[in-house]
């Protein structure tokens, strides 16, 4: 078990965050006494994949086939110019 002082964990982190990728644990210490322990933390694994947008192109073409919808730019565009207006 590797031990830090707060000034060098302070002054140099990243070195402190390389032993800490080899060791369990470091011990933290201010005058010679143990203060704090720091633990590698590990990412669980998601439990869903991300987002992307080349799945949901996928996933859009096997539910709704080669329907094409039309574009909702222009019913926005007409939205916010009204809401626009009425300020």
């Amino acid at each position: 078990m590797k031990t830090i002082t707060i000034r060098d964990l302070r002054q140099r982190w990243p070195q402190a965050e390389k032993a800490l990728q080899l060791e369990d644990e470091i011990i933290v210490t201010r005058d010679g006494q143990p203060v704090a322990k720091l633990v590698r933390v590990v990412q669980p694994k998601t439990r869903r994949r991300r987002w992307t947008p080349e799945d949901h192109r996928k996933w859009i073409k096997k539910v709704f086939g080669n329907k094409v919808f039309p574009s909702s730019d222009a019913q926005l565009a007409a939205a916010r110019a009204a809401l626009a207006a009425a300020m």
